[in-house]
């Protein structure tokens, strides 16, 4: 029989199902940047691999630019580079450049602008811009060209265009208008292709590149296509458009090379990390005399595109791989890419499929979640994002296919929320009265163990070692006396809050705010290893913070007054549990453990020292910095305690200063012990190595220590070494 709880359950399963998927149907920009990332995280595990294939970037770099002067360089020196290139053997050069001005380098534009100068002489001097076109004449030259919001200019396009299926001419992303090339430069040019890599992407990685780029009634190739065209000498594109839906390309086919490509004509890149076998630098190229032999082999024969890495320049784009890298090194890769036949496709019906499986799996899991079990639902949540991943990572791996995992990963984690949600509202219920009731007032770790365990608030206790801290304001009472009691309310939140925030982050419990002092402990109610050691970092952050406190006068004290602390820290057995009546009790420590430590915390004061940590502790730390403080009677206590002055953690411990003021301190407290009239001495050279070590921390407890001889006698002199 199907209960009203169930029916609800099925309701809310289902209802989120179908918002999730509508939401995927819709395909927002999160949804979509989250899969952009999945296809990324594939491409870092597996990149393409970088391939000794026909195909170079002639860089100019900063050598050259060192070299021959900052860009842009005149033309003529760009003709120079060209003759270089061909006469190298280079089967197609294509420039990553716009050459959309006159060149203003050229000795006649340069003379037409002197004041004086005969007219007649400018028809004698030459022009860079007709040099350059000279030595693009004949040559398998390719132009690129951006695109521009203003004017109506468009470049001629050097190659034909076949199809099959429906029209193509609405499928790539439009094109208004370009920056206008040079006319002798278009006009020598053997191709021309557009250098724009991810116009109108909102985001900075090159994740698809369009191949075209369309008005509505003529296409305009890419760079890396055009090079391509023009190696091979082919003079015509050959597009397969789909057969039944117009604007939608599958395939383009350029001379010997098929590449598939996106309905909007876009290439997936698979990109390889870059290296340094894919540059040249033009300053080598360039250089005066013959190239070396590795240069002419790598260019001749190859398909090489001259463009720039020098930083000034600004032509940084973002891989796949997170690599930033040159923006001529994309159009390199994408005919690596080519001529690899390695190719990454997202077949059209993916999104269907994926969508499909929100819907299917969701359902099936609300069914499994509401009549079966919520654990069976959520094995077979797990089972089926494990399906989901292994099944888009293979078909990544070995087909290159780029089906996105999260649709059925979301379909199985919106199920288990449905699952989680039918559970709060029926089961539930009694967990949630207790973590009401409770949670203000007890610790995560605490309320987790009283939720999972039986009878967790009986009275009574388990005795186990804790390390105990308590920490006291110093001249609290001067302090609220002259305030008002709501500006001591305020005081003590502030400095509480910072400095119980050190607990929570070290493993620690908070187990009350007792005025203007705080008691914690660690390794209860749960297991916390290096407990002591955790205390002392606890302790050291509070120092760090109060400091800070002080310094931005987060009390309004102004420079009149600096908040001080005491902190005492002891190791030892201890009963910790739930105290106190059936009615009301609280989960605290209790034992002469605490007690130890309470009576340290208070010794602060006679020490002149802010963190003190007993000689059971100090065991505990043997990486940590530490100062023998001498050994006190403690109230209540009929053996004297010995104590230890924390001044700061491992990191300190090692410093070459403190490891000398180290042992100046073991000399001082040998001499305090015989009452050696050195000590005075051993404790001014000791007050100016810790000014050196710590500034300021240790100047009052040096300070006193003489006064406090007797804390030293009759101590062993070897004993501190045992720490």
């Amino acid at each position: 029989m199907v209960t009203r709880a169930q029916q609800i359950g099925v309701v809310i399963g289902l209802a989120f199902v179908t918002a999730l998927t509508i939401l995927r149907a819709s395909d927002p920009p999160l949804l979509r940047l989250a899969r952009d990332l999945t296809f990324d995280q594939y491409q870092r595990l597996v990149p393409r691999t970088f391939e000794n294939q026909p195909v170079r970037v002639i860089d100019i770099d900063e050598a050259s630019l060192r070299e021959f002067g900052q860009w842009p360089w005149p033309r003529n020196r760009i003709a120079a580079l060209v003759d270089r290139l061909s006469d190298m053997g280079a089967s197609a050069i294509a420039f990553d450049i716009l050459f959309a001005e006159p060149d203003r380098l050229s000795p006649r534009n340069v003379v037409r602008d002197v004041t004086g100068i005969d007219p007649s002489l400018l028809g004698k001097l030459p022009d860079n811009d007709e040099i350059f076109s000279r030595s693009l004449s004949g040559r398998p030259m390719v132009l690129g060209f951006g695109l521009s919001n203003q004017g109506n200019y468009l470049p001629s396009v050097k190659a034909g265009f076949a199809y099959t299926g429906e029209s193509p001419f609405g499928a790539p992303p439009a094109i208004k208008a370009a920056t206008p090339l040079q006319p002798q430069l278009e006009a020598n040019a053997a191709g021309l292709g557009h250098i724009s890599l991810n116009p109108g992407a909102s985001s900075a990685v090159v994740r698809a590149v369009p191949l075209f780029l369309s008005d509505g009634k003529q296409l305009y190739p890419n760079l890396a296509l055009e090079a391509l065209r023009v190696a091979q000498g082919a003079s015509t594109y050959v597009l397969d458009a789909a057969p039944d839906r117009p604007n939608t390309l599958t395939r383009v086919k350029i001379g010997d090379f098929v590449v598939p490509v996106t309905a909007a004509g876009e290439l997936w890149l698979y990109v390889s990390p870059d290296t340094t076998k894919r540059y040249i630098s033009a300053s080598k190229v360039l250089a005066t005399g013959d190239a070396s032999a590795d240069i002419r082999t790598a260019i001749e024969g190859s398909i090489v595109f001259v463009g720039t890495s020098a930083s000034g320049l600004q032509d940084v784009r973002t891989t796949a791989l997170g690599e930033n890298v040159p923006g001529v090194s994309i159009h390199a890769q994408i005919v690596e890419q080519i001529l690899s036949g390695r190719f990454l496709s997202r077949p059209d019906w993916a999104d269907g499929m994926e969508i499909l499986s929100i819907a299917v799996l969701g359902g099936l899991l609300v069914i499994l979640t509401t009549f079966v079990n919520p654990a069976v639902a959520l094995a077979c949540g797990l089972l089926i994002t494990s399906f989901a991943l292994v099944a888009s990572w293979l078909a990544f791996l070995y087909g290159g296919l780029l089906f996105d995992p999260l649709a059925p990963i979301v379909a199985g984690s919106i199920t288990h929320f449905a699952a989680t949600g039918f559970r709060f509202l029926v089961i539930d219920r009694e967990r949630r009265d207790v973590r009401r009731a409770f949670g203000h007032y007890l610790s995560p770790s605490l309320l987790h163990r009283i939720e999972h365990t039986r009878n967790a608030l009986r009275l009574g206790g388990d005795e186990r070692e804790l390390t105990v801290m308590f920490v006291d304001v110093r001249n609290f009472t001067q302090i609220s006396e002259e305030m008002t009691p709501s500006a001591v309310v305020a005081f003590l939140n502030t400095l509480l809050d910072a400095l119980s925030h050190h607990v929570i982050v070290n493993e620690g419990t908070l187990d009350k705010f007792i005025g203007d002092s705080i008691m914690a402990f660690w390794n209860a109610p749960v297991d916390v290893s290096d407990h002591a050691g955790k205390a002392v970092r606890a302790a050291l952050g509070m120092r760090e913070t109060l400091a800070r406190l002080n310094n931005s006068d987060a009390f309004g004290f102004g420079d009149a007054r600096q908040v001080g602390i005491g902190i005492g820290i002891h190791t030892g057995l201890a009963c910790v549990g739930n105290m106190g009546a059936e009615t009301r009790f609280n989960y605290t420590a209790v034992g002469d453990a605490v007690n130890i430590a309470a009576r340290i915390e208070s010794t602060c004061k006679d020490i002149n020292f802010d963190i003190l940590v007993s000689e059971p502790t100090a065991r505990l730390l043997p990486d940590c910095a530490l100062l023998e403080a001498g050994a006190l009677m403690l109230k209540g206590k009929s053996m004297r305690t010995k104590l230890f002055a924390v001044v700061g953690d491992a990191r300190l411990a090692k410093s070459a200063d403190f490891v000398e003021l180290e042992a100046m301190h073991r000399r001082l407290v040998a001499a305090l012990r015989t009452r050696s009239t050195s000590s005075r001495k051993l404790v001014g050279a000791a007050k100016l190595k810790a000014q050196v070590v710590t500034t300021g921390l240790l100047q009052e407890f040096y300070g006193q220590i003489s006064r406090r001889a007797g804390h030293f006698v009759d101590e062993p002199a070897d004993k501190a070494a045992d720490i």
